[in-house]
Order: C-alpha cells, then structure tokens, then sequence
C-alpha cells in the first residue's frame, strides 16, 4: 500500500483542526408520564399523568394528556413512561364474543335481530357479526354498547 504525499497532508490538516460544531438541544425537558401503572383495557384520564424531566429523545413521539384522554390502553402501561400513539385507542363498546341486537333499517321499517360480535369496535367503527338466526356473517356499524346497525345499500 502507498501513501501519497498530498493525501497525507490532507489527512494531518483534517485531524488538526478542532472541532466548532456545538449542539443546542436541552439535556432534560419537562413532560408527561403515567403516574401509575395501566392495565389493558384501562381508560386514561387526565389525573393519570405527571411532570417528570426526562431526555429528549426518551419523549419523542409522546402524545400529550389532552390526546390520551379517554383512550383505551392497548397493553399495560408501566408507571413512568411516555404514552405513544400505539399504546392507546379509540375505547372498545363492542368486544369479541359480545351478545349484540342487530338492527336493520329502511325508512319507516326497522328489523331487529340478535347477533354475536365477530370483531370489537368502538363508536362508528364497522365490525363483523355472526346473526344468531340465519348464522350469516355480517358488517354493521356500532351504535352504542351491544347495538349495531347493519348498513344497507339503500342507504
């Protein structure tokens, strides 16, 4: 292997000369983390936070009270971490397994029917049922906790 002289010189000035490049970002900032422990399922309130200084990028990403408000935690929540998009969701009216009435409506006429919740869902979400009367498989939207609406195309 050669070493040229001109690369040799670049190299001694490259390695001499300091550094000036200085970052700015704050070593600490103040943000919210769970007070307590959240269970799967739990529903997140605003008394469920606290202001604790972490690093930067420990809080990256991390949703503010007013956004995990009223969410449903997907997994437990470990006391003293950042809550993430991930770790919440819209809460779930309808559950698996749940005992649904099924309804289908055209103008003045209204069907009503008992189902089985294939899929959970909350509020306007779609979900599948399985109609305890004719065992079809259907696609309603949820209406409130154990009702459904299947949509038509009628509608």
């Amino acid at each position: 292997m050669r070493l040229l002289p001109c690369l040799a010189l670049f190299a001694t000035q490259f390695a001499t000369q300091p550094a000036t490049a200085q970052t700015a970002t704050p070593t600490t900032v103040e943000t919210p983390v769970l007070a307590r422990m959240i269970e799967p399922g739990e529903t997140l309130q605003a008394s469920d936070f606290e202001l604790r200084r972490m690093a930067p990028n420990a809080v990256r990403g991390a949703l503010q009270p007013a956004q995990a408000t009223g969410k449903e935690a997907t997994h437990r929540l470990m006391a003293g971490t950042t809550v993430r998009p991930g770790d919440v969701a819209v809460p779930q009216i309808v559950r698996r397994g749940e005992a649904l009435v099924v309804s289908v409506r055209a103008g003045p006429l209204s069907i009503t029917s008992t189902a089985r919740a294939l899929s959970g869902g909350g509020m306007g979400d779609p979900v599948r049922v399985v109609s305890l009367d004719t065992n079809r498989t259907l696609t309603a939207i949820v209406e409130g906790r154990g009702r459904v609406r299947v949509v038509g195309i009628w509608e």
